[in-house]
């Protein structure tokens, strides 16, 4: 059983890493594809952060809904089917910009890839971690979920250095149909995992399309259709454990500060710097690279060292430094210098998801993965109130003082407040264990 768990997380893996791959492929080209199309021949642009901001906000509100409803319906339908829609729904947006990146490509772009994010916005991630909980013992997840993250880390440099080398339109085509091929290997390879053996038929099965068309519904319709989540859940999940509620806001928080920093940092350093597609992925293959290797080779040995606890505030420490040197950078070598320090940094999203895994029972990995990832999409829905004025105001003449990277500083002090909230987390093997038998959304 336990070797069929490794070979099962193995193809997952490269799942994870065709996935990563293709999306992250296109990061260093979108804002370049971005300013092009609304704001031609400019370096600074408030109308393209503005369109940012606005589809960050309206994927958060969707995926604080969806990603609780998925993480929850993967419990009972099993990962793999599940996993299929966000997976498929990704090649969309990319193929468009593959096609033409004209201003009339971009708008249809930006509905589609708004639209298709609500769903496809982390759930791949979630699902993930949710599927390496059902084969992975609960002493090893934290290192487990450190090599998932190494798998995506990793793909995200090969993705950057492809995207270096490539022309803009070759970016996207190349990412769509690795999207594609990614949605192919996960359908014909990945074997479904999850805790209780008796699913429920699939969505699209002939037994619930035939329940649906009778006046009868079978009891495992109803009870799938009466354990679906809702706030009221969400909310008795996070009193089910006071480590569970602390890290629901170090999540917030965390997702807050790096949500505000992403959004916010290529049009600064497109204004601050001049930078373009190949200079945003050089900066990106430093980070990817240091992160990869942190991930792999550091963390299998301080997870048990530190502690889960205490390597998370690390992480969350070290964020909050990088973003205040990328605030203060006062020339573009200090910018390769902040990226170097997600060798450290990097630690704090596995450390957090192992131990929220092991604060509920086997069979609600997915409902437990997919509550942390709605509350950190809430963050989405933040996050653009309150950087995208900021970063578009410090960036255009009127700003009140001079001080381009003064959203970045602020998205700094939201990860200080994870890491403060990151230092009060205790977590018992009673705690995990009694947790565990409370359960009960």
């Amino acid at each position: 059983m336990e070797t069929e768990g490794i070979w099962r997380v193995r193809h997952l893996l490269m799942t994870v890493f065709l996935h990563t791959f293709a999306t992250m492929m296109v990061v260093p080209a979108i804002t370049d594809v971005t300013m092009s199309a609304l704001c031609p021949g400019e370096d600074e642009c408030s109308v393209a952060i503005y369109f940012t901001g606005v589809h960050q906000a309206v994927t958060g509100m969707g995926t604080l809904v969806t990603m609780p409803l998925i993480g929850n319906l993967s419990d009972k339908l099993g990962r793999k089917g599940v996993l299929t829609i966000p997976m498929i729904l990704t090649v969309i947006p990319l193929g468009i910009l593959g096609y033409g990146r004209s201003r009339r490509y971009f708008y249809v772009y930006f509905v589609f890839k708004t639209l298709t994010s609500i769903l496809c916005e982390g759930t791949v991630n979630c699902l993930a971690l949710a599927y390496a909980a059902d084969n992975v013992p609960e002493r090893q997840r934290a290192s487990a979920f450190g090599i998932l993250s190494a798998i995506g880390s990793s793909a995200f440099v090969c993705g950057t250095l492809c995207a270096r080398f490539l022309s803009i339109p070759s970016t996207f085509q190349v990412a769509a149909s690795t999207a594609a091929a990614a949605a192919v290997y996960m359908r014909v390879f990945l074997t479904d995992s999850v805790a209780d053996c008796n699913l429920s038929p699939p969505l699209l099965s002939k037994e619930n399309i035939e329940t649906v068309s009778s006046d009868r519904v079978s009891p495992e319709k109803e009870e799938l259709l009466t354990t679906l989540p809702s706030v009221l859940d969400l909310f008795a999940l996070l009193k089910t454990s006071l480590t569970f509620s602390q890290a629901a806001i170090v999540a917030f928080f965390s997702n807050l500060a790096d949500v505000g920093l992403h959004a916010s940092m290529m049009y600064y350093l497109k204004a601050r710097f001049h930078f373009n597609k190949d200079k945003f992925a050089d900066l990106m293959v430093i980070s990817g690279s240091a992160s990869t290797i942190s991930q792999l080779l550091l963390m299998p040995i301080l997870v048990p060292a530190l502690g889960e606890e205490r390597l998370l505030s690390v992480g969350l420490f070290f964020n909050c430094i990088h973003m205040l040197l990328y605030s203060f950078a006062w020339a573009e070598r200090v910018t390769y210098v902040a990226a170097m320090f997600s060798i450290l940094f990097i630690f704090s999203q596995p450390c957090l998801r192992s131990i929220v895994s092991k604060q509920v029972g086997v069979s609600e990995q997915g409902k437990a993965q997919g509550c942390i990832s709605g509350i950190s999409s809430f963050a989405n829905v933040v996050s653009p109130l309150a950087f995208s004025p900021l970063t578009a105001l410090f960036l255009s003449e009127n700003a009140p003082f001079y001080f381009p990277g003064f959203s970045i500083m602020c998205a700094g002090s939201a990860a200080m407040i994870a890491f403060v909230q990151s230092m009060m987390i205790r977590v018992s093997p009673f705690e995990a264990s009694s947790s565990r038998s409370r359960v009960e959304v």
